[in-house]
């Protein structure tokens, strides 16, 4: 059960740290030359990860296995970070940015899950979709 549990823990963790840091990013600093610092940051833990948990430590061999995905993974990431940025320095209130977010992440995953992985749409997930939807209704009705 610890197996299954703890990277979601560390995805919930790590997205609260995240969001407070995303609201922190100094209103008059531009957005992308933080997002430098915070990919430097990254950078540097993920080598110093790799070498520290790799039993595999030839970064060269590991480089010849990437595909496509990292390089649009930079990209995207970058999406989602000044998104999320410029949502903050708009108002957003960090209570309901990422929940609006969520609950069109939710339904949107949904719709790829069938498309592009073939998944099924099940009465639960429909349910879901509409309970989403409900809550994300209720949330920012004032």
């Amino acid at each position: 059960m610890f197996n299954y549990a703890w990277p979601i823990a560390l995805v919930v963790l790590s997205n609260v740290v995240y969001q407070i840091c995303a609201k922190s990013v100094p209103a008059e600093m531009n957005a992308f030359a933080s997002l430098t610092v915070t990919y430097l940051v990254a950078a540097l833990f993920s080598l110093v990860m790799f070498f520290a948990m790799g039993k595999d430590t030839n970064l060269t061999q590991e480089y010849s296995k990437l595909n496509w995905a990292p390089f649009l993974l930079g990209v995207v990431i970058v999406g989602l970070e000044i998104g999320l940025i410029f949502a903050y320095k708009v108002g957003w209130p960090v209570s309901i940015a990422v929940n609006v977010e969520s609950a069109f992440l939710a339904v949107a995953l949904i719709v790829v899950g069938k498309v592009v992985y073939q998944e099924p749409v099940t009465w639960n997930k429909v349910v879901g979709i509409a309970i989403c939807m409900g809550g994300l209704a209720l949330v920012n009705y004032k």
